[in-house]
């Protein structure tokens, strides 16, 4: 199986996951409403072990996110020649994973009113919005994950098959913590694709797809990831 395919099936499985268990908490009628954020920073961390497993399982590198591809790349930690179907294998994967959410919640998209809670189970939105905050904390949860995955990923630190671990761990952690302004996104991916989705996709009683604030868990993540990056190889 080619890496491509590996990161893209790994991203599905991180969004399908991820998206639904915003889709659970968000959305009228479902067993876990109002489930709260605990309910999500867990479900998004076993989401993001999951697709590292799966996508390392299957050839890929695990990345499941062009911030991470793009920081590595960067600086010679991957190599670049993948860098551009990394990139369309994580978004292709991220978006189609959406769809696979909204079909497993169609019934309760349809019970929705609300269209800002519709629009939490696509993408991410701040809790106060104030671009320049935003992006730096997006910059700085995508540099804490870069930088704790790469140190997480050393020979030396090897958990064998459970390496994923400490990465879904890292974000749990993270939405705990670092979550808490932006929805942390820290995966331009993660993003970008549910966000596509929601716009295409036939929900009733949905708005926008708030396009205005999309750059910010774009480039916000990325620099985070080449900041980390370049920590890192200076201190390896």
């Amino acid at each position: 199986m080619t890496p491509y395919i590996a990161e893209f099936i790994g991203t599905f499985l991180l969004i399908a996951v991820g998206a639904s268990v915003n889709a659970n908490v968000v959305l009228s009628k479902t067993k876990g409403h109002q489930s709260g954020w605990t309910i999500i920073t867990a479900g998004w961390g076993v989401a993001v072990f999951l697709g590292v497993y799966a996508s390392t399982s299957l050839g890929g590198s695990g990345h499941l996110n062009p911030a991470v591809t793009i920081g590595l790349a960067t600086f010679e930690l991957f190599d670049s020649s993948l860098t551009m179907g990394y990139i369309i294998a994580q978004l292709t994967g991220a978006f189609l994973g959406a769809i696979a959410a909204w079909l497993a919640f169609w019934a309760h998209f349809k019970e929705t009113m609300d269209a800002d809670a519709i629009l939490a189970v696509f993408s991410t939105s701040p809790a106060i919005r104030h671009a320049p905050s935003n992006l730096l904390t997006e910059m700085i949860a995508t540099f804490v994950l870069v930088f704790g995955a790469l140190c997480a990923s050393a020979p030396e630190s090897s958990l064998g098959a459970l390496d994923a671990l400490p990465v879904a761990l890292l974000v749990v952690g993270i939405g705990m913590g670092l979550g808490g302004p932006t929805g942390y996104a820290i995966n331009p991916a993660r993003d970008l694709g549910p966000r596509i989705a929601h716009q295409l996709l036939p929900i009733p009683h949905k708005k926008g797809s708030d396009w205005s604030y999309s750059w910010i868990p774009i480039f916000g993540p990325i620099v985070g990831s080449l900041i980390a990056s370049w920590i890192f190889q200076f201190c390896a």
